[in-house]
């Protein structure tokens, strides 16, 4: 078992474009903040233009979904993004922009496996607990990494190891600032309160690799529930499903490929609300087993969560 708490940090959806996924994001009933994007003056006097990866946040309170793009001068850029020309000392700057090439890279491969959810990121108590229990495991990844962002008045520090596989950028993130994130938390028309899931499909015969590399990486053996293999961590769960048995477990999901992220859930305070929202909204939706709402556009399921 791992010594540490782990638990979701954040699920990222990876789209063309941001426009129109903050949009229909919007009719789901989330606030969601203007994304922002770095930039970088082409030419010495010439004017900052974007550049790398463009996203945001729906925030809750410890955990969030992301919405990413990759920009690449047809992203289509919400009129409200935020242009962020990138401010570092010279022997700080080529190391910056490595990562952000990386990530856009990265993203771009995403798009060219298919658009939806490729991020699935935890969080842990302790990130260098989390580590070593890694290499431990045989697990390889890049390290403990920080950086360091301004957050209002005050600078986050984010401390997180990636761990690079098929169904996407797959990691574990320091657990939020709780004080930092109340700053960011907004209502959600739609009651949203928390991420509570995140389901991965995969090939029947894969199934069990599949557990058994989770197993490595989160620390506990999973429950079985009908086809699913099902990972309780703290507060949320993380729900493995054959592709037989996908059409059962999810109404209307489908997987783009084998292995990848086909859900993710947020729980909501008063579901029936959230459904009429969703309803008066255009959203088209479908019902659980378990008495769900899924909404396959946006690869996302509601649950009635604690009042």
């Amino acid at each position: 078992m791992a010594s540490e708490s782990i638990r979701l940090h954040h699920v990222g959806h990876v789209v063309r474009d941001l426009a129109g996924a903050l949009e229909l994001y919007r009719r789901l009933g989330f606030t969601v903040h203007a994304p922002s994007c770095p930039a970088m003056a082409p030419r010495e006097g010439a004017e900052p233009e974007p550049f790398g990866a463009a996203n945001t946040h729906a925030d809750f309170a410890r955990d969030f979904l992301e919405l990413a793009t990759v920009v690449d001068g047809t992203g289509h850029l919400p009129a409200d993004a935020r242009i962020v020309p990138l401010q570092a000392p010279p022997e700080v700057l080529p190391t910056l922009l490595e990562r952000i090439n990386a990530t856009s890279a990265s993203l771009a491969g995403f798009l060219d496996r298919f658009e939806g959810l490729h991020i699935l990121m935890f969080s842990s108590s302790d990130i260098e607990a989390t580590a070593d229990r890694l290499t431990a495991a045989g697990v390889a990844h890049g390290g403990v990494n920080t950086v360091r962002r301004p957050a209002g008045d005050v600078v986050e520090t984010v401390r997180y190891l990636e761990i690079e596989y098929a169904e996407g950028r797959i990691g574990v993130v320091a657990e939020l600032d709780e004080g930092i994130q109340a700053t960011r938390v907004p209502d959600h028309p739609n009651g949203a309160i928390g991420l509570v899931d995140a389901t991965l499909c995969t090939a029947d015969a894969e199934l069990d690799a599949v557990q058994a590399r989770y197993e490595r990486y989160l620390g506990r053996v999973p429950r079985a529930s009908g086809p699913a293999r099902v990972f309780d961590l703290d507060g949320a769960t993380l729900t493995l499903v054959p592709a037989s048995g996908l059409g059962s477990w999810l109404p209307g999901a489908e997987a783009p490929a084998l292995p990848a992220l086909v859900a993710c859930t947020v729980a909501v305070g008063d579901l029936a609300a959230t459904r009429d929202l969703l309803r008066d909204n255009g959203i088209s939706m479908r019902e659980t087993p378990s008495g769900e709402v899924f909404v396959p556009a946006a690869f996302l399921t509601f649950r009635q969560g604690d009042q």
